[in-house]
């Protein structure tokens, strides 16, 4: 079924996006079906929206592929390489658009009930709430949403219209939004995010221009965006203090709006979410909106916007991105929360296309090491001695959405000043050529039956301290698991690198065999040696030492 073709109120008109590209070039259907639409689509990413409406490339469109037997990364340097900046992308797999339907400037009544568009008001409800997931729309959801005009995703049947995304149109790039310049540094960028109490969840939608090429000419309507979405802390989830990163593409709408554009959210494919998330390219709305699994329904969230005179580096990065999707629809690339998440992908992405994201190191190469033994003890589970060690030993930039956050505004920040402070690259300089302006926009969190959240921690100290001190009290939803049909698998599928945790932890388990009982051996003195008790003493002389004189 063709976009927008839906029989009911107020469809979106034919020149709506889906991101850089134009919603016509797209076909509607679900993943069960979509085959028929574009034999070039893979099977597994069809598998996961099997039960989805999504919108696929139309036939005869050229969509992306991938470069078997090569990580992801690889994948997207080695297109990057052949494919030169400025020429057409292929198109995306898919994008997940939830729902066959939009209404534009909808209102909804003061009790839920009904929608008025400009074609009528219709009855309205809304899809049911996934069992997983804890809380939900509700009266407070209602009372906000009635005072603003509203983009609503969803179908018509019988005349009433049930909404699976419900996106205020007022959150946008407002062209009035005042200027206010900032330092180029990461720790003016973690400022904004704290600047507000619990993080903006409560506080108004609000745009802030931090730097323009021309002050004042804000010309935007149309014009392409590069952006970085960063999504904060759950107030009823222990397990996502850390907050989430997301890529976007697209372009400033009528008024600013901001709804089409395309967000890139990599999530765990190998289970359940309690919220319904499946990884996908999905417009921005829906990300951010759908009912379910819309971010803003359990958080605040950051966008900074490049807003840009040529769409060429963000069309490059979307093309990129799309060869990712299909690497990690197909589990070359396996999402892990340690090393491989959705701020390590959209990093790694960055790296692979010669934009040289700062790294921050490690936590801790000491504190990983120790971890293993304790963790496996502590927990009597060697996965998650495993799990802790990677926290510890990851680039930080690759392991904190926040950090990725501070650190690619931070660098936008200075390629628009001329403060890179370092010899740019060829993508990194047409980036810094083609900035317009850069805005920030905190988007607070829509009200329902769910706990407020707040800024996402950036340290793993920060994180440790938002934990309740009895592990009995920790809320974590436990999700059912979803691993790919085995028929699914490719044969050309390389190993994942080994985590270096279980290498750690064969470390350890080689030194309690074999190395502890030597060092005894050796420390008793059965050669000469000198008394163990000596040896100890030492050792403790040596950790003092470490103590009163710090590196």
């Amino acid at each position: 079924m063709p976009f927008n073709q839906e029989p009911g109120p107020r469809s979106s008109p034919p020149d709506s996006l889906f991101g850089l590209f134009e919603a016509r070039d797209f076909v509607v259907s679900t993943g069960s079906t979509a085959r028929t639409c574009n034999a070039a689509v893979i099977e597994q990413a069809l598998w996961y929206f099997r039960d989805e409406v999504i919108a696929v490339p139309r036939a005869g469109l050229s969509v992306a592929g991938f470069t078997a037997g090569v990580t992801a990364k690889e994948d997207a340097a080695r297109w990057a390489t052949s494919h030169p900046m400025g020429a057409p992308i292929d198109y995306p797999p898919l994008i997940w658009v939830a729902a066959p339907t939009v209404l534009r400037g909808a209102h909804l009544s003061k009790d839920g009930t009904t929608v008025a568009t400009g074609e009528g008001t219709r009855a309205f409800t809304v899809v049911p709430r996934i069992p997983l997931n804890r809380s939900y729309y509700d009266k407070a959801s209602v009372a906000f949403l009635a005072q603003r005009p509203l983009s609503i995703r969803g179908h018509l049947d019988n005349g009433r219209f049930t909404a699976r995304t419900i996106w205020p149109e007022d959150f946008r790039l407002e062209p009035a939004a005042p200027s206010r310049p900032i330092a180029t540094t990461p720790l003016a960028l973690r400022s904004l995010l704290r600047e507000e109490a619990g993080g903006g969840a409560r506080s108004p939608f609000a745009a802030t221009a931090l730097w323009e090429r021309d002050p004042g000419a804000r010309d935007w309507h149309g014009k392409p965006v590069l952006g970085v979405v960063l999504n904060g802390a759950q107030g009823d989830d222990d397990e996502a203090h850390g907050g989430h990163l997301a890529l976007v593409t697209g372009r400033v709408g009528p008024n600013g709006a901001i709804g089409d554009w395309l967000a890139n959210n990599f999530y765990t494919l190998d289970s359940f979410s309690e919220k319904g998330i499946i990884a996908s390219m999905l417009p921005l709305d829906n990300y951010l909106a759908d009912l379910n699994s819309g971010q803003a329904w359990y958080r605040p969230s950051y966008v900074l916007v490049a807003v840009l005179r040529h769409e060429r580096a963000a069309a490059h990065i979307q093309g990129a991105l799309a060869r990712v999707y299909n690497q990690f629809y197909r589990h070359q690339l396996v999402y892990r929360h340690g090393s491989m998440n959705c701020a390590s992908i959209s990093v790694d992405l960055l790296r692979a296309l010669g934009w040289n994201v700062a790294a921050r190191g490690p936590t801790s190469h000491a504190l990983a090491a120790l971890s293993v033994p304790y963790f496996a003890l502590r927990e009597r589970s060697a996965d998650k001695a495993v799990q802790i060690y990677d926290y510890f030993a990851e680039d930080r930039t690759r392991l904190f959405p926040a950090a990725a956050f501070e650190e690619i505004g931070a660098d936008l920040l200075r390629f628009a000043k001329g403060a890179a402070g370092r010899a740019l690259t060829p993508f990194e300089a047409l980036v810094a050529e083609d900035l317009d302006a850069l805005v920030f926009l905190r988007i607070p969190q829509l009200p329902s039956s769910r706990a407020w959240g707040d800024y996402p921690v950036v340290t793993t100290w920060e994180y440790h301290q938002r934990l309740p001190s009895d592990p009995a009290q920790q809320q974590v939803v436990p999700v059912p698991p979803r691993p790919l049909p085995e028929r699914l698998r490719d044969p050309d599928l390389t190993p994942p690198p080994r985590a270096r945790g279980e290498v750690a932890i064969r470390l350890w388990a080689l030194l309690t065999i074999v190395g502890i009982p030597w060092l005894i051996w050796r420390w008793g003195g059965s050669r000469g040696g000198r008394p163990a008790l000596a040896a100890e003493a030492d050792v403790e002389s040596a950790v003092e030492e470490r103590r009163a004189h710090p590196k």
